[in-house]
């Protein structure tokens, strides 16, 4: 068995800022996914600019674009993140 080899105070740093990116993007996602269900009747008297309900673009494809927009400020962050790491090593 190889030895364990323990990780440097950077890459301790990097899990810490990556596990918490990942636990503000959770935490958005699941706002985006559940609030507008649970308030579709209030959300729904209010209107987007094309005149649908805001409720029902919400679960049409509003909470898709936020979720793709999720994706992609992981892959920026995460990048940051790599950068920064293989710069401090």
């Amino acid at each position: 068995m190889p030895p364990i080899i323990p990780m440097p105070p950077v890459g301790r740093l990097a899990w810490r800022a990556n596990m918490r990116t990942i636990g503000v993007m959770l935490l958005i996602w699941a706002g985006v996914s559940f609030v507008p269900a649970a308030f579709a009747p209030q959300l729904n008297r209010l209107q987007i600019l094309t005149g649908f309900p805001l409720g029902y673009y919400m679960g049409a494809q509003g909470s898709l674009v936020v979720f793709l927009g999720l994706i992609t400020a992981y892959a920026w962050r995460a990048a940051r993140l790599d950068r920064w790491m293989s710069a401090a090593i």
